[in-house]
């Protein structure tokens, strides 16, 4: 049982990576931004995901350093995602993509690079360049974002370098039990993004139901239910009680029944694109 914020999931490279992070999709620059970064710190997060195409780098770059002094912690106390656009896919612009997003966040390294979408004929010669990035040690630990299992498959029968992670739109309408179970058997971690499906499952009677039970609300419910799932999970907020609210996953447990009803909630429904059909 995950027990405390500062518990790691540990990647198949030896890497740590906390289970609950910041997602900071669809955040403007400014000093919103900043402030949730600052409050997400204060409250135990360690992970902030961010991606080149969020057009945020810059003020979580911000954020982070002064997080990093007003709580006195290391850089290497964090662990920093940011992933590469389907614009700047191949071996040289993942390169160039890859010092760019350095460059906006102010940092030396990134603990995750990922690719974000997978654009067909463009996957094996991006992995290429992040294998570079790896062996450099210019990253810690590289992997993939939306990418079904025969994407996966395609990847790795042409790679050196097995992906870590693979972040996918992960919620009770979409369990995605055949990709959790294929990156399981290969020892790649699943990692939520729109874990609450942006919202819109917070009035979920069956979620309702379970939440009351326990006395918590039905975001905690989703999210503990993600960790329950061996699932890393970074919901999106920028408001500090929400930020609190999210971290407060680790002091109860779901049943083995509580599990099951939420899992008979899957529809296969997304709320974001289909990574088979989308054209960007």
């Amino acid at each position: 049982m995950t027990q405390s914020i500062h518990h790691r999931a540990t990647l198949h490279n030896g890497v740590t990576m906390p289970w609950l992070g910041l997602g900071v999709f669809k955040v403007e620059e400014g000093q919103e931004l900043v402030h949730a970064i600052h409050s997400a710190v204060r409250h135990g997060y360690r992970s902030i995901d961010t991606a080149a195409i969020y057009g945020n780098e810059a003020s979580v770059g911000q954020g982070i350093r002064e997080a990093l002094t007003e709580n006195d912690l290391s850089r290497e106390q964090l662990f920093i995602t940011s992933k590469v656009w389907t614009a700047d896919m191949g071996y040289e612009e993942t390169l160039a993509a890859y010092e760019a997003s350095l460059a906006k966040l102010g940092l030396d390294y990134l603990d995750l690079y990922l690719i974000h979408w997978p654009v067909a004929g463009k996957i094996n010669d991006t992995w290429r360049a992040m294998e570079k990035l790896y062996r450099d040690e210019r990253v810690k630990a590289i992997g993939v974002s939306n990418f079904q299992v025969h994407h996966l498959e395609a990847l790795m029968a042409n790679a050196d370098i097995k992906p870590v992670v693979n972040q996918v739109e992960f919620h009770p309408l979409l369990t995605q039990a055949e990709l959790r179970a294929f990156a399981k058997s290969h020892g790649i971690q699943i990692e939520a993004w729109s874990p609450l499906m942006q919202g819109m499952l917070l009035d979920h009677p069956v979620l309702r139901d379970i939440a009351d039970m326990h006395g918590k609300s039905v975001a905690q419910i989703i999210l503990r239910w993600d960790m329950q799932h061996g699932v890393v999970t970074i919901p999106k907020s920028t408001k500090a009680d929400r930020i609190a609210d999210n971290a407060a996953v680790f002091d109860f447990e779901l049943s083995v029944e509580a599990m099951r009803r939420i899992d008979a909630l899957n529809e296969n429904r997304r709320v974001g694109p289909d990574p088979d059909h989308f054209n960007f």
